[in-house]
C-alpha cells in the first residue's frame, strides 16, 4: 500500500521529477503549489495541469501573498537591512511554502515532506530547518538522493522523465531566474565566473535605455511601520508591494549585483531585483530616522543585522528570532506618517516626510539656529571631548 507523502511543487524539471521518482518508492505524492507571487493566470494553470499529468494523487494551489507579507515583509522592512548589507532575502517565501505543506500535511493525517532541493544550495537549508522546527517529520529529498550516484543531476532527471513519456519544457538555459512576490534573482552563467553579466540576465527591471522620461513620485503612508496606502488610497500589503513592483521595475530600481557568504560556505554571485522592496526600505527608513531617538536608531542595525542573518540561514523558526521580533515591533510605535519618494531612473529617494512625530526642536535647527547660548556649546565641547583631549595633553 502507499503511503501519502506532501510535495512542495513548482512544476519545473526538479519537483517534476520528484513525482514519479516518489511513487516509485510506494509513497502517494500530494502536490502543493504555494503561489508567493512570481507566476501568472497561465503558469498557475500550466502547474497544475503539470501535476496532473504527473498523476499526482491530489494538487492543491494556496495563494501566498498575505502570508508573505505578514511573515517576512513587515519584520523585514522594520529591520531595514539586506543579508550582509545588500541582499533582500528575495528566497524569503520558501519558509511560506514549507508552511502550506506542512497545512496539507495534517490535512492528509501525514508526516512525510518532500522537496526538490538540490545538496549545493542554501534552500536545503532553510526548507529542513523550518519542517523540524514545527515537528517531527519525515524529510524525503529526491534530488539529494540521485547526487550520490549521479553527477550531471539534471540531464539525468530529463531522461529519467522522458523515459517514463513525459516532456520535459524548454526553457531560459543560461541562467537560474527564480521570481516572487519579493523580486527576481539570477544566477548562472558569467555571474557564477564573477564576469560582466550579459544581455539576456534581465528580469522585470527596464534598462536604462527604456526609463520613462517624465519622474515619478509617488507616497507610502506608515502605520507602527508597516505600509498602509499608496498615494492615499488603502491597499492590503501585498497587492501594495506588487503594484510598487510594477510601477518602478519600470524605472529600472532596485537592480543590483552581490556576492555573498552562503550558509554552505560557498561564496554566491547573483543579480537581484526588488523594485517595490527597495521603495518600501528607503520610505520607512527616512520616516523612521525622524521619528526614533538617537540610541534606537543606533541600535536598531545591530538587531536587524541577527535577524537577517538567521533568517537568511534557516532559522526562521529560532526563538531568538521571535525575541528581536518583538524589540522591531516595540521600536515601531511611533513610525506613523507619510513618505513621498521621487526616482526619475535608477535611484529612489525620499525627498518629503510628514509625521506628528518627528522630534523637532521648537527652538532649535541645525546649523541654523539655537535656543542655548555660546557658553553652553563651549562647555558641551569640553566635557563631550574630556577623555581624548586628556590623552592628547598627556601624551603630547
Amino acid at each position: 500500500m502507499s503511503k501519502d507523502i506532501v510535495l512542495a511543487f513548482s512544476g519545473g524539471l526538479d519537483t517534476s521529477f520528484c513525482i514519479p521518482y516518489l511513487q516509485e518508492r510506494g509513497w502517494a505524492v500530494h502536490t502543493v503549489f504555494a503561489d508567493t507571487g512570481g507566476v501568472d493566470a497561465e503558469e498557475r494553470a500550466y502547474i497544475e495541469a503539470r501535476a496532473k499529468e504527473l498523476k499526482a494523487a491530489s494538487h492543491v494551489t494556496i495563494d501566498g501573498g498575505p502570508a508573505i507579507w505578514n511573515g517576512f515583509v513587515k519584520p523585514f522592512v522594520w529591520a531595514g537591512e539586506g543579508y550582509q548589507g545588500q541582499y533582500p532575502l528575495l528566497v524569503s517565501d520558501r519558509y511560506l511554502i514549507v508552511d502550506a505543506a506542512l497545512e496539507r500535511c495534517a490535512q492528509l493525517g501525514t508526516k512525510a515532506i518532500a522537496h526538490g532541493c538540490t545538496g549545493m544550495g542554501n534552500d536545503q537549508v532553510r526548507f529542513d530547518l523550518a519542517v523540524k522546527a514545527q515537528g517531527d517529520y519525515e524529510i524525503v529529498a529526491p534530488i539529494r538522493e540521485i547526487q550520490k550516484e549521479h553527477t550531471e543531476v539534471r540531464a539525468y532527471e530529463q531522461k529519467y522523465l522522458e523515459a517514463k513519456g513525459f516532456g520535459v519544457r524548454a526553457k531560459q538555459k543560461a541562467y537560474t531566474i527564480n521570481e516572487n512576490l519579493l523580486g527576481v534573482t539570477m544566477s548562472g552563467g558569467e555571474i557564477d565566473r564573477w564576469q560582466t553579466p550579459g544581455e539576456g540576465a534581465v528580469g522585470w527591471c527596464k534598462p536604462r535605455s527604456e526609463w520613462p522620461s517624465k519622474s515619478l513620485r509617488l507616497t507610502l503612508s506608515f502605520v507602527h511601520g508597516e505600509a498602509v496606502a499608496l498615494d492615499g488610497e488603502k491597499i492590503d500589503g501585498h497587492k501594495l508591494l506588487a503594484k510598487l513592483n510594477g510601477l518602478l521595475a519600470s524605472y529600472g530600481v532596485g537592480r543590483g549585483i552581490y556576492t555573498g557568504d552562503t550558509t554552505i560556505g560557498l561564496k554566491g554571485r547573483i543579480i537581484f531585483e526588488a523594485p517595490g522592496l527597495t521603495a518600501l526600505l528607503v520610505a520607512h527608513r527616512a520616516l523612521e530616522e525622524a521619528v526614533l531617538t538617537k540610541q534606537q536608531n543606533r541600535f536598531k542595525p545591530d538587531v536587524a543585522r541577527k535577524w537577517v542573518e538567521l533568517v537568511y540561514e534557516g532559522f526562521f523558526h529560532d526563538p531568538l528570532k521571535t525575541d528581536l521580533e518583538a524589540f522591531l515591533a516595540s521600536s515601531q510605535s511611533t513610525v506613523n506618517g507619510d513618505v513621498t519618494l521621487e526616482t526619475s531612473g535608477g535611484i529612489i529617494n525620499a525627498v518629503a516626510v510628514e509625521s506628528k512625530h518627528i522630534l523637532n526642536a521648537k527652538g532649535a535647527t541645525y546649523a541654523q539656529a539655537a535656543d542655548w547660548g555660546v557658553a553652553e556649546a563651549e562647555g558641551f565641547i569640553k566635557l563631550f571631548g574630556m577623555s581624548s583631549t586628556l590623552w592628547a595633553e598627556v601624551n603630547r
